[in-house]
């Protein structure tokens, strides 16, 4: 595809169509990063293996349902998830909810950026007994996925086919390796803390606040893909690399008692390979969280280039990562996890049964109020879902969702009814 131009407020043309298969790649690469590795460690440590099998597979289910529905929306739209917000929202409308989404995916950017340095710290401190400072890592590295994201899909797909493939075969002689000088199989099966530090309930929201942009996200790469069925492959990168990834990163951490994974390669004298690896699919991983939080400020900042905006959102994330953004971790994916799923439930519907699938670039309104009545309705009764002032489904993320698409479909009901007729 043409590398200067990445549709940011247009739809794409068939010259630049690409396949699901390498989309899947590219959406699997953003499992194999630090923060993903990072809580299926904390989630294994935290409930136990078994629960955490169960808290993978819930958690990955229910992505898997929601991306199924909206990269269908992005294949038949070729536009970007932020475009699509605009018919959903309203022109002005759109612009909150993608301010909303462009803090967010910056601030994920952010937290892979810091874990990204810790790990570069710990490996050189382990490896040549050399102490760094953090915060030149995080400038160098920010400017190197900056660099990558300029050219677009392209290169995410390039850096995703070399480094996915790999570090999944390394990951699995990780595994080998373990069960060869750790835990045994039964052991790693049968363990649970002694000490629980979260809930099964807890675990599974977390995980699904972790990737919970990815359906509203799925837009934004499902609009290149040639068709309907390759756009169905493409979630595969979830529904297949989301629990590899966190298996992946929980039996060592089992077998070792370490989040971190460097500390975990540690004890099994792989940190070189694996800091390497790591370094690559964290790289793709961030790049494409980059990429998308340009799509999304594009959409505010129409009259700014591509470039202009991705060096301007890099500079605001580095200095988000310098200023040690990633201690508010959990609780920004539970923020997430309050607010986004309505958002997909209300875009999915209007898609649908509303518009019938049809979107045009010259039918957008200025404001959408039943949308934002039913978003901030929602969003204002999962909040005290989430506090457990009252329970609706005992799962505030899926009470997101359901309220967002009933209150939009009450609202909305009559020009469903003409959209049938």
């Amino acid at each position: 595809m043409a590398e200067d131009n990445q549709y940011t407020n247009s739809k794409v043309q068939p010259k630049d169509f690409t396949s699901g298969w390498l989309i899947a790649i590219i959406i699997a690469g953003t499992g194999l990063t630090l923060p993903i590795l990072y809580l299926g460690s904390e989630v294994a440590l935290g409930v136990g293996f078994k629960d955490a099998l169960w808290a993978f597979g819930i958690s990955t289910a229910v992505l898997t349902v929601m991306c199924l529905a909206t990269t269908k929306i992005g294949n038949r739209s070729r536009l970007s998830t932020y475009m699509i917000l605009h018919f959903s929202f309203g022109r002005q409308g759109a612009k909150i909810m993608n301010f909303i989404f462009g803090i967010t995916l910056l601030g994920w950017f952010s937290v892979a950026l810091e874990l990204l340095s810790v790990a570069v710290v710990d490996t050189v401190l382990d490896t040549f007994s050399v102490s760094l400072q953090q915060w030149p890592i995080i400038v160098i590295m920010g400017a190197m996925i900056t660099v990558t994201t300029l050219f677009g899909i392209k290169s995410l797909e390039r850096l995703a086919n070399f480094a996915v493939p790999v570090l999944t075969l390394f990951l699995c002689y990780v595994i080998y390796v373990s069960f060869d000088q750790g835990m045994s199989f039964d052991e790693v099966l049968n363990f649970v803390p002694e000490n629980p530090k979260m809930t099964l309930f807890e675990a599974t929201s977390i995980l699904i606040g972790s990737s919970i942009l990815f359906p509203v996200m799925m837009a934004d790469f499902s609009r290149f893909i040639y068709n309907d069925k390759q756009s169905m492959i493409a979630v595969l990168g979830i529904t297949v690399g989301f629990p590899i990834a966190l298996l992946f990163s929980a039996i060592p951490s089992i077998q070792t008692g370490e989040v971190d994974i460097i500390k975990v390669m540690q004890e099994f004298g792989l940190v070189i390979p694996a800091f390497v690896l790591l370094l690559v699919s964290t790289w793709v991983g961030n790049a494409s969280n980059l990429y998308s939080t340009v799509l999304t400020f594009s959409t505010i900042k129409t009259e700014w280039s591509f470039k202009k905006i991705v060096l301007s959102v890099s500079v605001l994330g580095i200095l988000f990562a310098l200023l040690g953004f990633s201690q508010y971790l959990f609780d920004f994916l539970n923020f997430l996890g309050v607010l986004a799923p309505s958002i997909s439930a209300i875009y999915i519907i209007h898609f649908y049964w509303v518009k019938k699938q049809r979107y045009e670039l010259d039918e957008i309104p200025q404001w959408e109020p039943k949308a934002l009545i039913s978003w901030v309705v929602s969003s204002i009764l999962t909040v005290f879902t989430y506090l457990e002032v009252f329970e609706l489904t005992h799962a505030y993320f899926i009470d997101s969702f359901l309220l967002g698409g009933i209150l939009y479909t009450i609202l909305k009901w009559k020009e469903i009814r003409k959209a049938k007729q």
